[in-house]
């Protein structure tokens, strides 16, 4: 049981790379705001989680499995016959049961799975401490105002929690850029960024044998936080996105794990988002949404 489960995490991990890698190459078009492309990311993580998806022609394996098609034909001296082997990707009939074809292959995959489960706890053990250890340290804080919290052991703004999430303050915040901090922090509240993290993290712990799994968990926060900073500058006059940009300069220290920016993007990239930023219209807006969606479609969809 535990070998065939293994199996099939090892499976999904290999799609989830090949999609992964197509979202890393697609995310290099400048052009396209982080908004919209971050949305991109639940292709490879939807992928990690869920071994079946819905069969269609227009599949991107479709379209694989098509190019990866050979006839090699045969001929025998006598008669006038011809074979063709073709190779195809399909989706399989069944996940369960599984059977494997030797006792050695069954016995590696065995002992890989203990491995793999084994690795998957320690991890997720890992971010439970220090989640609980990120509590203590901020359930001291002085209230401020709704939400907002002031706490002499944070060095920079973040929001703490999830279900309950709270702006946290350090003591020594700028009254200067305090309306920039909350602007932020409050549209990680609104767009629920620390749900999406902590879901990040979860699919990466059970694909934590995979390097890649890595990569994109990093670039999804990075892709995250500007996607953020979009958002909380749409409405902005190009003064008010220089004093956010002065506002991020400012706030630019450690964080920690469960807070909103944690393994975000750099503040240098960050800033030259911010003031690069044009706003949306309608027709782009549509458009971009539109090519996202159809992308999410093509990658998400297995060959029929």
């Amino acid at each position: 049981m535990l070998g065939s489960v293994c199996y099939w995490i090892f499976n999904m991990s290999i799609i989830a790379s090949f999609m992964g890698l197509l979202v890393l190459l697609i995310r290099r078009i400048k052009e396209i705001p982080r908004r919209l492309l971050v949305f991109l990311w639940a292709v490879p993580f939807i992928r990690m989680c869920f071994p079946i998806g819905i069969n269609s022609k227009y599949s991107l394996l479709t379209l694989i499995s098509k190019v990866t098609t050979r006839s090699v034909p045969v001929s025998s001296p006598s008669d006038d016959i011809s074979m063709s082997f073709t190779n195809t990707i399909q989706q399989a009939e069944s996940y369960s049961p599984f059977t494997f074809k030797s006792n050695l292959v069954e016995n590696i995959f065995n002992v890989a799975g203990l491995i793999w489960i084994i690795g998957a706890l320690a991890i997720i053990i890992a971010l439970i401490i220090i989640y609980v250890a990120t509590k203590h340290e901020i359930k001291d804080s002085t209230p401020l105002s709704k939400n907002v919290y002031l706490s002499g052991k944070v060095e920079s703004p973040a929001v703490y929690g999830i279900i309950r999430p709270k702006i946290i303050l350090p003591e020594a915040y700028s009254e200067r850029d305090l309306t920039y901090i909350l602007q932020h922090e409050r549209t990680h509240i609104r767009r629920k960024d620390n749900l999406w993290r902590l879901l990040g993290f979860m699919a990466a712990a059970v694909h934590w044998f995979n390097p890649l799994s890595w990569i994109f968990l990093r670039s999804f926060l990075s892709d995250l936080e500007l996607a953020c900073d979009e958002s909380a500058v749409a409405a902005y006059t190009t003064e008010e996105r220089k004093a956010y940009a002065t506002a991020l300069l400012d706030s630019a220290k450690s964080k920690s794990l469960f807070v909103s920016a944690f393994g975000g993007a750099k503040v240098r990239m960050r800033i030259e988002n911010v003031l690069s930023y044009k706003k949306m219209t309608v027709v782009s807006t549509a458009g971009f949404t539109i090519l996202i969606l159809a992308i999410m479609y093509a990658l998400l969809t297995n060959a029929g």
